[in-house]
């Protein structure tokens, strides 16, 4: 049996052929248009074989196998570093199979590329000091600030090259000589309409933004794939594209500072609420896994992010509790459709009305209050019912496996971490901080650490106090 899945280095995704396929002895092969598309594996005696097509110059492939679904990857023989696109071997096949996965690697020098950087506005000391007085926000101003618009290329969850969005804020002074500010990453929380994200003038998020430029960092908000500009489907909670879209906005924010002349100190600070804590501590991982000599990280701040998709996010959504925003589960489920196949659409998941009247509000044109309107109260009832009764009886369930993908508890941390999460939070469950708390430490992480910044806060009310508590923290370390 040879079943292949298609991949790249960043994430693994899998496939309903390629899982139905371990249950029969059946070839099965997966493609995605404009995408890499394997072509129809051959078995000749004990040779197997693999070719691809995939429409881009300059990549090379590496192909990975696993013996057991949700096994580690590991090279294939002779199958690292390809320029060709085939690839072959005669290991003996053990009883029950090999999965095969082909992983795409995009050329060097392209990621990251600054396409624009455009002054969108500024704040004066006392503009800010206003604005913060009028939002209810402790922070005295200490710099005048400039917000640009960047626009820069990275790769969508497929490995293509893509253009996307992103706020930069930049602090201002007439000090002599010019001082150098740290560089800080902001991961913004879940956003449903295309233009609810940082780079849109006055957005409370791109505000943050400001808040930290004005205390003295050089500020770098994504958008992410999908929002802003990018007119792709967000991937919501993809942690490969996630962290890949953030280490390329980092790329573009500091060519767009050595190109205004912002002199940069070296340090690097990482942060992000909700949706956002989960693109930050995914940023935190890919950083240390594959641009240790690019980035160092002083320190992240992840706050209130579900970092166990698979197991406390999805067993939570499996009972009757009503969340107050529902629609963050199915948000969720469209985007394992639209990445891992995991049913023909996201409609065919759902029984009616929701089939329905759901699927046409994820065109980034509504908010998640309009969405909300159309699901139950409990989430799972917008499921058919044999979906949810297969989810909860299989622990291998293609949707806890493609969850699995993204949880972000298996890696040890190297960097300064804390976790921020507020005991009163019923839009993400804290368990999903202590989980990661746990299971760091159990990996030997030694510099992370769980704080609760207001006790018995909920999600929302819990923002402020985090976000003040990491910029305070990050205080502490600047030199």
């Amino acid at each position: 049996m040879l079943t292949p899945a298609r991949s790249r280095r960043f994430r693994n995704l899998f496939f309903p052929a390629a899982l139905a396929a371990m249950l029969a002895p059946c070839v099965a092969v997966a493609e995605l248009p404009s995408r890499l598309v394997l072509k129809s594996p051959r078995v000749v005696g004990e040779e197997r074989s693999l070719s691809w097509t995939h429409p881009f110059a300059g990549w090379t492939y590496d192909v990975q196998s696993q013996e057991t679904l949700g096994a580690p990857w590991s090279p294939a023989p002779g199958g690292s570093g390809l320029g060709a696109k085939a690839w072959s071997e005669t290991r003996p096949a053990p009883d029950g199979g090999r999965w095969y996965r082909v992983v795409a690697n995009p050329p060097p020098g392209s990621r990251g590329r600054l396409v624009s950087a455009a002054k969108v506005t500024s704040y004066s000391v006392g503009t800010l000091g206003f604005l913060f007085a009028f939002a209810g926000v402790p922070l005295v101003p200490q710099h005048d600030v400039d917000v640009y618009k960047l626009v820069y290329e990275t790769v969508d969850p497929f490995g293509a090259p893509t253009l996307v969005s992103a706020e930069l804020a930049v602090p201002t002074t007439t000090t002599v000589p010019v001082p150098s500010w740290p560089l800080l990453a902001y991961a913004h929380g879940t956003a449903l309409a295309r233009s609810d994200v940082p780079s849109t003038p006055n957005n409370t998020e791109g505000l943050a933004g400001v808040a930290m430029a004005t205390s003295g960092y050089v500020s770098v908000l994504p958008d992410y794939l999908g929002l802003g500009d990018s007119a792709l489907a967000h991937p919501y909670h993809h942690a490969a594209s996630e962290a890949t879209c953030m280490v390329d906005g980092l790329r573009a924010a500091r060519l767009a500072a050595a190109a205004k002349g912002i002199l940069l100190t070296g340090q690097l600070f990482l942060c992000g609420y909700s949706q956002g804590g989960h693109a930050a501590m995914a940023t935190l991982r890919e950083l240390e896994r594959h641009h240790a000599g690019e980035f160092a990280v002083t320190a992240c701040a992840a706050m209130a992010g579900a970092y166990d998709l698979s197991g406390v996010s999805l067993d939570d959504a499996l009972t009757d509790r009503q969340p107050p925003n529902p629609y963050y589960f199915a948000y969720l489920m469209k985007t394992l459709v639209d990445l891992y196949q995991i049913a023909p659409t996201f409609g065919s998941m759902l029984r009616e009305p929701y089939a329905t009247k759901v699927p046409p509000l994820f065109d980034g044109l509504h908010d998640g209050s309009e969405v909300n309107a159309a699901m139950p109260t409990v989430p799972k009832l917008a499921m058919k019912p044999e979906i949810v009764q297969a989810l909860a009886s299989d622990p291998n369930h293609p949707v806890r496996v493609a969850l699995r993908d993204n949880d972000l508890t298996g890696f040890r941390p190297v960097a300064r971490l804390r976790l921020y999460h507020c005991s009163g939070d019923l839009d993400v469950l804290p368990a999903n901080s202590a989980v990661a708390l746990s299971r760091y430490r159990e990996l030997g992480a030694t510099q992370v650490e769980l704080l609760d910044p207001m006790p018995g806060a909920g999600h929302g009310d819990c923002s402020q106090p985090s976000l003040l508590a990491a910029k305070a923290w990050f205080d502490s370390l600047r030199q």
